[in-house]
């Protein structure tokens, strides 16, 4: 005879009973006790969720979780965490990470971190790719972002910070109180779409501008997919879960066909960065800063990039170009208005220095170094990445530790708990610029500042970030004033389903023009 019903359901409840208890037992006893058993301290997991409970449940950030890890367990050099299932790594010591960064950066170069092209082509990045196309796509890049690429786009940065200036002037009649966010981050939205893409977006002007409307919708929280992204992209891989919105996706690379297509029917040159990319997928290779049709690096593969290589390039340097610049500009300010005496200082530096260059130039930038230890400051309490990702891809040996990392050992750096650890720097909740003076900077281990990562596999773009971020602070605190609004939240409070480190709501600061 068949089985009723109600035995059906009982066979069924007591096999998922057993199933549950047995992964429970699984978890528990073999899983959870990975870095025990190797004699590494390790943070207490939640069955089934690792360490990322606090995470799944939006309480905190990925950077914000291993900043506080960090704390707890910095006394150790090394501790284990778990994402889920897999066991993960967490440094702390300076010495060990610059072994990882730098010194042994051969057996750590992949990033572990979600990059699945074949469903998700704009996650082929060079902050993703594995080790062996990072390689070959970071030769092709690097004479993108040198020094002379840099000073091509200089002018068009400058033109769009006139027009920041010239928003806060309309804002500002109108009243004093003016939302720092999202005006940066359309300042910030414009200077990527002009330079990446050669449009003009003027969200400045629009604020609903097709480029900034992606822009949020690609930021919007979403706390589960960047744990799982940042953490145990395994999961991902395995359940072909897109990290990139398709139709955020489809509109990049739209941009980019149409755009490429274009300038090349029609033999349009800007200096710009689409234009160093169209040299890489029609010559593989840029011309020199001088711009003779040389490759920089002789020794490098004249093979083109492909279409779908350009669009996730350019979108990465759109998203962190407008984005991590946009958000350290914003903190910036911030600080500038909580910090009447520091702002004063930096004013003072910055109306000399353009009325001796007679503007804004280059070599003016390079002649402002408190506004260097200002921006160095921001980058040191508000780092936009919170952590560093490496996986281990040949087994070594951590020094001063005993322990041999296995191969395929995922790696973390907790950057935002290195920055605020009091040891390294003493009351870091303190916005203190001088922490940046040459003879500071001499006293502390180089691998305890690390708002672009180090070693090989730094940011690339770091030089053009920083440029947009100080022609945006120059042009605005040459001429206004930043004080805090009524309603200014004190401290800032952070994202939590963020990838990055970014503000919660708005950030409204007082703007008044300044008396010179």
């Amino acid at each position: 005879m068949g089985l009723d019903s109600p035995s059906l359901i009982i066979q069924l409840l007591g096999t998922i009973i057993a199933v549950a208890g047995g992964i429970y037992l699984y978890l528990k006893y073999v899983v959870y006790r990975y870095w025990s058993s190797k004699g590494i301290v390790q943070s207490e997991p939640f069955i089934p969720f690792g360490s990322l409970w606090p995470v799944l449940t939006v309480k905190q950030s990925v950077g914000q979780l291993m900043h506080e890890l960090y704390s707890e367990f910095k006394k150790n050099r090394i501790f284990g965490i778990y994402s889920i299932y897999k066991p993960r790594l967490v440094i702390c010591d300076p010495q060990i990470i610059r072994f990882v960064l730098t010194k042994e950066f051969t057996a750590f170069e992949d990033r572990g971190m979600y990059c699945n092209e074949k469903i998700d082509p704009l996650t082929g990045t060079l902050s993703l790719v594995n080790a062996s196309k990072w390689r070959r796509l970071r030769v092709k890049f690097t004479p993108a972002f040198s020094l002379g690429k840099v000073k091509y786009m200089f002018a068009t940065v400058k033109e769009i910070a006139n027009n920041l200036r010239d928003r806060v002037a309309k804002d500002t009649s109108q009243s004093d109180l003016v939302e720092v966010k999202d005006l940066m981050a359309r300042y910030s939205t414009d200077v990527i779409a002009s330079v990446a893409f050669g449009i003009e977006c003027k969200s400045l002007e629009n604020p609903e501008a097709d480029f900034r409307a992606w822009g949020r919708k690609f930021l919007k929280p979403q706390p589960v997919k960047n744990a799982l992204f940042t953490l145990c992209p395994s999961l991902m891989k395995m359940f072909n879960v897109k990290y990139v919105d398709e139709d955020v996706s489809n509109f990049i690379i739209s941009i980019v066909k149409d755009t490429v297509a274009h300038r090349i029917t029609n033999h349009v040159v800007r200096k710009d960065f689409l234009d160093l990319v169209i040299q890489l997928m029609t010559k593989g290779y840029v011309h020199s800063d001088d711009d003779k049709e040389t490759q920089q690096n002789p020794t490098a593969s004249t093979e083109k990039i492909t279409m779908l290589e350009a669009a996730a390039q350019v979108f990465v340097f759109w998203l962190a170009g407008f984005e991590t610049s946009a958000t350290t500009a914003t903190y910036c300010l911030y600080e500038m208005a909580m910090n009447q005496d520091i702002q004063e200082k930096l004013a003072e530096e910055i109306n000399t220095v353009l009325q001796e260059f007679e503007g804004l130039t280059c070599d003016a930038i390079m002649e402002m170094p408190y506004l260097d230890k200002v921006v160095s400051e921001t980058l040191r309490k508000y780092p936009s990445l919170m952590i560093l990702n490496s996986e281990c891809t040949r087994a070594v040996e951590l020094p001063d530790t005993g322990f041999i990392v296995p191969t395929g050992t995922p790696i973390v750096i907790p950057v935002m708990g290195i920055h605020w650890d009091p040891d390294i720097y003493p009351g870091p909740e303190k916005f203190d610029p001088e922490r940046f003076s040459r003879e500071n900077i001499t006293k502390r281990d180089r691998y305890t500042y690390l708002p672009f990562g180090e070693g090989p596999r730094n940011c690339i773009g770091m030089m053009f970030g920083l440029l947009q971020v100080k022609i945006g602070i120059i042009t605005l605190i040459s001429k206004y004033c930043f004080k805090p609004a009524p309603n200014t939240k004190v401290p800032l409070p952070s994202e939590a389903g963020s990838f990055f480190l970014l503000p919660h709501g708005d950030v409204t600061l007082r703007v008044e023009k300044r008396v010179i």
